[in-house]
């Protein structure tokens, strides 16, 4: 598409500008990923209804999903950070595309569950390389990149339960299979990029690109990889309490209507959006290090005074929370990249797959502590989890290695 030059990294960006098409293709793709994801989740009710499963089974559901779509991720990753497969994201959208129709017209449990693991199987394929991809088009704008396409993620996680509501809901269970026309989209799409990434390895191959050593050792990319994978547990299990459990405290606290909460969560999904769009490049311009100390250590104050405040506060706070927090994810990536060059798939792998698993698990154990304590109490305990912030202290700084290097 353009000429491109080596960095730093050993990879190679475009000489002059940001390849956004490449970026936003992955981006709406990254969009039709995470509605297939959500769309499970949503119809578990429908499920529960036409199969009369129990809530183990339902547990079980979630946890065949969660282990394909997490666990692999690392593994993809790594493999695709050894031997790049171009035309893996197309394969990994139709496993998507033949697991949602698999969940249409499946006449057993077990139908389900395959369903849910070939739905997974293609997340785990999907979130390793596009994010390469990504980075690679980024022309070293590397948060904007990673901002771009994780808000394409985080808008289709929002539409996947709206989808669900008003097709899924009115028209049944066989109407999934609508949703396959999206996925055939997406394929098509991703075969283009896939056309695109082969173009830019060839150029890239015609080039001597200097090979990248970490300024820092292995102990200490070990230390800071382990800060990092702290706050996304932070980071996390916050956004968890809230987008798991926000409805019900709204309700059960101030009394909302079932409708009321659900424009309010739409409220505080909306500004997490608009942080995951900000967070990148205001990364790329001040540092992922002061992004992150910002995004996390940022919101205590707001998470702290949550618990104590009335409705009208409630609303005001969750929304800065939102902006604020979400605006981490994009640059802990991009810094984790930065640490470990050359396992750019490895490290979105284990970074997309943690944040999912952590989100599940989080949103398991503050349900039983809900159960115990109530909600209102889950608030209180969660609104300390940003202290966990002050860890980022720890973390190297990478523009004075970068200027030492030079």
């Amino acid at each position: 598409m353009t000429d491109t030059t080596a960095t730093a990294d050993g990879t190679t960006t475009t000489a002059t500008t940001t390849a956004f098409t490449v970026i936003l293709a992955v981006s709406f793709c990254h969009g039709i990923n995470d509605i297939m994801q959500s769309l499970l989740s949503a119809i578990y009710p429908l499920l529960k209804d036409n199969y009369g499963l129990d809530f183990w089974q339902i547990g079980l559901l979630t946890f065949t999903f969660q282990v394909t779509a997490s666990l692999l991720q690392p593994v993809v990753g790594f493999v695709t950070d050894k031997r790049p497969m171009p035309y893996s994201l197309p394969v990994g959208m139709a496993s998507s595309l033949v697991g949602l129709i698999v969940l249409a017209y499946a006449g057993h449990y077990w139908l389900l569950l395959i369903g849910a693991s070939l739905i997974g199987i293609g997340s785990a394929v999907f979130h390793p390389e596009s994010s390469r991809i990504a980075r690679l088009a980024s022309g070293g704008r590397h948060g904007l990149a990673q901002s771009l396409f994780q808000v394409g993620g985080n808008a289709g996680q929002s539409i996947g339960p709206l989808l669900a509501a008003f097709i899924v809901v009115p028209f049944g269970q066989s109407s999934i299979a609508w949703f396959a026309i999206g996925s055939l989209i997406g394929i098509i799409v991703l075969y283009q990029v896939g056309g695109w990434y082969i173009r830019f390895r060839a150029t890239q191959a015609a080039r001597k690109a200097a090979p990248f050593v970490s300024p820092f050792s292995r102990n200490r990319v070990a230390w800071a990889l382990a800060i990092l994978t702290l706050l996304v547990l932070s980071k996390n299990a916050y956004m968890a309490s809230i987008s798991s459990y926000y409805t019900f405290y709204v309700i059960e606290k101030f009394g909302v209507s079932v409708q009321m909460s659900q424009v309010l969560l739409f409220a505080f999904l909306g500004a997490s959006a608009l942080g995951i769009l900000l967070g990148g490049p205001f990364g790329d311009r001040f540092g992922q290090k002061a992004m992150i100390w910002f995004s996390i250590v940022g919101v205590l104050p707001f998470t702290l005074a949550l618990p104590y405040a009335n409705l009208e506060w409630t609303i005001v706070l969750t929304i800065i929370i939102g902006l604020i927090l979400s605006s981490a994810f994009s640059n802990i990536v991009v810094f984790a990249q930065e640490l470990v060059p050359g396992r750019v798939g490895m490290i979105a792998g284990v970074f997309f797959g943690f944040a999912f698993g952590m989100g599940g698990i989080a949103a398991a154990l503050l349900g039983i502590v809900a159960d115990v304590k109530g909600i209102d109490y889950v608030y209180r305990i969660c609104s300390y989890l940003p202290l966990l912030g002050l860890l980022t202290i720890f973390l190297p700084n990478m523009k004075q290695a970068s200027k030492t290097k030079a």
